[in-house]
């Protein structure tokens, strides 16, 4: 198994949901959104989707706009306890943000960060979920 394939395992998507990408560009590690696509046995679907969705990945770098704007925006068509990711480039990359800006902005936003793990050589992934709502 990848260390690509190892990380998309510990995302906690399952067979059958629909996950929603937002912010994904030619920078996107497209291993970790092939492996989420076969464990959900579903393609990911764009910002544009307009139906509830079981989880959401946002690819996010330092300048792309407002984070707290963009979590809040992710959150809209999001089901009860669905699982809500925000993937950032490693420290020392080009894009990075620091966890104390996640932070920030997750806690404007309404949520919590969780937990933090590399997801990809080039991509860290951080587990957003709401206060207050058990997961």
């Amino acid at each position: 198994m990848s260390a690509d394939t190892q990380g998309a395992d510990r995302l906690g998507f399952k067979a059958d949901q629909v996950v929603q990408e937002f912010g994904w560009g030619d920078d996107v590690d497209d291993d970790v959104r092939t492996e989420i696509e076969k464990i959900t046995g579903n393609e990911l679907e764009d910002e544009d989707y307009g139906d509830v969705t079981d989880g959401v990945i946002l690819w996010w770098r330092d300048g792309d706009g407002d984070l707290t704007d963009a979590m809040v925006d992710v959150t809209t068509l999001l089901d009860d306890g669905g699982l809500i990711w925000i993937f950032t480039p490693k420290a020392g990359r080009d894009g990075h943000t620091t966890p104390g800006e996640i932070q920030e902005a997750a806690n404007t936003a309404g949520l919590q960060t969780t937990n933090t793990f590399a997801v990809a050589e080039e991509w860290s992934a951080t587990r957003l979920a709401f206060r207050g709502r058990g997961h």
